[in-house]
């Protein structure tokens, strides 16, 4: 990198994406978030950043003021685009893409990087609101380019998805290339076991217990050919493949949503895998569904523990309610992700 950047940081919600872009070299300038928590989380890790609490809309004035900035990036709610929400384009959180280029306008950037659900990058019942993102990025003088990654092919011990809008203003900038300098920085992702057994069991010192929703058997079990797929338990969260990556982590965690742990396996690997094992039994037959409470050794995943297979720093401080710190974690870029891009971007405007 032969310059230090600038940038703006919108939607910033817990600081994720903001973790990549200053590791990636970027000097952030100036930030802005709605939620309460989540601006105290920001403020707690990020204290040299300008951060701007509430309504972005409420705040355009003053981004007047540091027109020129090389770098916007943010990743607007995306609930509206979302297959796991009610994919509503009226959806007033499904308007922010536009107040995102409202900003891109103002301060007519070097770039700008712009985060959502795969669904909008992806999908046919979003291709008309994509191609209209697409057409006003290039009449505001930008190429632009929705890349779809999955951030465990880039060292987050986590399958997930998400579409980057990622656009700049010289014509010299294509496809291909931006591609390359991504995929330049592909690397294996560690297990869930190397990313959180140092922490220590659920309700140490470096490992609070967090989430104490009870871990229920389903009468009815859903089965899947994965042991981690499929509802052999009450709610939503399903155990997670300590040996492989985890699925993509709800903003819903914090109760029977959150993924659930065998704490016993996690220390011991050659302990027998409650979870393959029971699987095993119920496919072929040789039981029938268990009732009530799951054994001691199941318990769920940690706010610690989520927070780092997101790739967060270990030190990193979240502030508010357990749900609400869940929640942030869950909404967050991973940071290892958002490096990934932003070097690939800062790459791209040193060739320019």
């Amino acid at each position: 990198m032969n310059n230090i950047y600038t940038a703006i940081s919108l939607f910033s919600g817990a600081g994720g994406m903001d973790v990549g872009f200053k590791d990636a070299g970027v000097s952030i300038v100036w930030a802005n978030e709605l939620d309460k928590n989540a601006s105290d989380t920001y403020e707690a890790n990020h204290p040299e950043i300008i951060l701007r609490r509430g309504d972005i809309n409420e705040s355009l004035h003053e981004l007047h003021n540091y027109k020129g900035t090389d770098i916007i990036f943010g990743g607007p709610p995306c609930q509206g685009f979302s297959v796991a929400g009610k994919m509503d384009p009226d959806d007033e959180r499904s308007k922010l893409i536009w107040t995102y280029l409202d900003v891109v306008k103002i301060i007519q950037p070097k770039a700008f990087v712009l985060e959502n659900v795969k669904a909008l990058g992806t999908l046919a019942k979003w291709k008309e609101v994509r191609d209209e993102f697409l057409k006003v990025a290039n009449n505001l003088g930008y190429i632009c380019y929705p890349i779809v990654l999955n951030s465990s092919d880039f060292g987050v011990p986590q399958k997930r998805e998400r579409v980057f809008f990622i656009a700049l203003k010289k014509d010299t900038f294509n496809y291909e290339n931006i591609i390359q300098k991504i995929n330049s920085h592909r690397k294996p992702s560690k297990s869930i076991r190397k990313t959180i057994s140092h922490l220590g069991p659920a309700g140490t010192e470096n490992n609070p217990l967090t989430c104490t929703s009870k871990i229920t058997f389903a009468s009815k079990p859903v089965m899947r050919k994965s042991p981690y797929a499929g509802m052999m338990f009450n709610g939503a969260g399903r155990p997670l493949n300590l040996d492989g990556v985890s699925n993509t982590l709800p903003a819903s965690m914090g109760g029977n949503k959150t993924p659930i742990i065998d704490e016993e396996f996690l220390f011991n690997p050659n302990a027998n895998n409650w979870i393959l094992n029971y699987h095993k039994d119920l496919v072929e037959g040789n039981i029938q569904p268990r009732f009530g409470e799951a054994p001691s050794r199941l318990r769920r995943l940690t706010i610690n523990e989520a927070a780092l297979i997101q790739s967060f720093p270990e030190n990193y401080i979240f502030r508010g309610s357990k749900s609400s710190i869940y929640r942030q974690i869950g909404n967050a870029v991973p940071c290892l992700l958002a490096e990934v891009v932003a070097k690939a971007v800062i790459k791209e405007l040193d060739e320019i």
